[in-house]
């Protein structure tokens, strides 16, 4: 039986969980990645770019793939100076993008980041955009280069789930990238869920981070996770509009 891949810019990867690592105390690095069987972590270039003892690359695993973040970016400018920097640290050139301008709710600048995508992508990057789920910026990604889609959920940080559900299912429906839920997911339940709906990955962040046993919680969402791709590739059994059916037949009871 031929293993269930995700493949992303021609890279290969058996799980589907992208660890966030921006809420962590670096301690607690390892133990998160490990229990998630996270085999992709992101880190934001100011962490990675520090001495001593709050350096998170000292305690990332081997084997696992470092997406570095363009956080604190507010247009694609600065975007595409700190994919660069981060390449020249020995990040390597998977590379997630985020330009927000937007203090208040923190939302993606779509514009700002198909941009910086194009001056990546045609400089060798894996590029995968953080972006509002809209159609058309999606298509302008992928056509700017995109190697995947990572939409948002909720707002950054919020853990609020599925908010965007209904956009987030077109983007699946007709892009065809790797989509990857990005930010606002806050349970286990939900990052099934958005499996079970045909995404190809769930990023997470917050809801691990801020778990009472973070731990145990990476844990919880590499099951959930888990669970619900397996329920996608099944094939969910059908929903009933109205009125029911029995589970066993009506007739044919035995004769007393």
């Amino acid at each position: 039986m031929k293993q269930d891949m995700l493949t992303i810019g021609g890279h290969e990867f058996t799980s589907r969980f992208i660890l966030g690592s921006g809420k962590y105390n670096v301690e607690l690095i390892r133990a998160a990645v490990e229990q998630a069987g996270a085999q992709m972590i992101t880190l934001a270039l100011r962490r990675a770019n520090s001495a001593g003892h709050g350096n998170i690359l000292d305690h990332v695993p081997q084997g696992v793939t470092l997406l570095p973040n363009t956080s604190g970016a507010r247009n694609a400018q600065e975007a595409v100076r700190i994919a660069r920097l981060a390449r020249e640290l020995g990040c390597g050139d998977f590379v997630k993008i985020e330009v927000i301008r937007d203090t208040k709710y923190l939302l993606p600048d779509n514009y700002e980041t198909i941009t910086a995508t194009e001056i990546l992508a045609k400089e060798g990057f894996v590029v995968m955009p953080y972006m509002y789920p809209d159609l058309n910026a999606a298509r302008d990604l992928r056509n700017a280069g995109a190697a995947a889609i990572m939409p948002l959920a909720a707002p950054i940080g919020s853990n609020k789930g599925l908010s965007t559900k209904d956009f987030i299912q077109i983007l699946v429906d007709e892009i065809d990238l790797p989509i990857i839920v990005d930010a606002g997911i806050g349970r286990p339940s939900q990052a099934c869920e958005a499996m079970e709906m045909g995404v190809d990955a769930i990023m997470a962040n917050t809801a691990i981070a801020t778990a009472g046993d973070i731990p145990a919680m990476a844990r919880a969402f590499k099951n959930a996770i888990d669970a619900g791709r397996a329920a996608y590739l099944a094939g969910l059994g059908r929903v009933m509009e109205k009125g029911g059916e029995a589970s066993s037949p009506l007739t044919g009871f035995l004769a007393e």
